[in-house]
């Protein structure tokens, strides 16, 4: 075993010398170098635009820092911190909110999306690749005007949704319809709506997946007289199980940052009663409205916090669920 250990660090260019330590070969060691000089530009880019700066929010988030009066600035230590997790509800409030909003809205797009690439997938489906681009063609409308559009359908007097709800026989909307952007208990179905609109992304991803489930599983199962049902739990969802998982982080982590269509539609007031009231509205206010780019910090940090928890939390369940072929268990 230690010839055979010998020999394959041989060819990788590794040599063991004695008390153990690596040695890299003169071929390893210009590959090494190469490698960084290719991946420096992301690495440069990485430092300037990502690291440094989340240092320095880091860093503001000691202060009392406000843009309009930079000249006050002052160490606090961690009043910022203190304020932000015991003295100010709004924090948590606004916490809850977006939470909330993410338990409604995460199911039904990851679902929706992952169900509408299985019938975009389907053979048997007539003119396929036109539901496609239909389904797609929204992604490439600019977000705000999509917000825009919405409105109009979501109408309670003229918006086709209340009309199709009509004419489908359903009366218990009342004779102004119902009111989606001004309900608390409809708006959150209402976001959800207008984030529907802009899934042909997803339905992408998920169509590239599900095209590389090799056709001779499907085959040796049908062979078997597996139903389609069966196909679709034995093979297809375990397959895609790391295209779920990637599509169900982002998903989530874009849920926390909500922010674009409460701002467009009602400047972020929290209406209606306060069911708007998004965490990322919070700290919009507090860092750019208020200037107060101390206690912005701060929140920002611990939204990253929390979405750092989360995917943490869900990377150490992912082996449980998500199967990658050909690893061993």
């Amino acid at each position: 075993m230690d010839m055979i250990s010998e020999l394959s660090n041989t060819r990788r260019g590794v040599r063991v010398g004695r008390g153990g330590r690596v040695k890299m070969s003169l071929l390893a060691r210009r590959e090494a170098r190469w490698g960084l000089f290719f991946i420096s530009p992301w690495l440069i880019g990485f430092v300037l635009f990502y690291l440094a700066p989340m240092i320095t929010s880091f860093g503001f988030s000691l202060f009392d820092f406000t843009l309009s009066n930079p000249e006050a600035t002052h160490f606090i230590g961690l009043d910022n911190w203190r304020r932000m997790l015991f003295e100010d509800p709004n924090v948590w409030e606004s916490m809850w909110v977006t939470f909330r909003f993410a338990l409604i809205s995460l199911p039904i797009g990851v679902g929706l999306a992952f169900g509408l690439a299985i019938l975009l997938n389907s053979k048997d489906l007539i003119g396929r690749n036109l539901f496609r681009a239909l389904f797609y063609a929204p992604t490439m409308v600019p977000f705000i005007a999509s917000i825009l559009i919405w409105t109009q359908m979501l109408n309670p007097n003229t918006g086709w949704i209340n009309r199709l709800l009509q004419g489908v026989g359903f009366t218990a909307i009342g004779t102004n319809g119902l009111r989606w952007l001004d309900d608390p208990n409809l708006i959150y179905i209402a976001y959800t709506f207008i984030g529907i609109w802009g899934i042909g992304n997803s339905i992408l991803i998920y169509l590239a997946s599900l095209q590389g489930v090799p056709t001779e599983l499907y085959e040796a199962a049908h062979i078997d007289g597996a139903s389609w049902l069966q196909r679709l739990r034995k093979i297809t969802i375990p397959m895609v199980t790391p295209v779920i998982f990637y599509n169900l982080i982002t998903s989530l982590v874009g849920l926390l940052q909500y922010f674009i269509v409460p701002w467009v539609l009602n400047s972020g007031s929290g209406y209606p009663e306060g069911s708007t009231r998004f965490y990322m509205i919070l700290f919009y206010k507090q860092a750019f409205t208020f200037q107060n780019m101390g206690y912005g910090s701060a929140l920002a940090w611990l939204l990253f916090i929390i979405a750092l928890a989360i995917t943490l939390f869900l990377f150490g369940t992912a082996r449980y669920w998500v199967y990658y072929a050909g690893e061993s268990k």
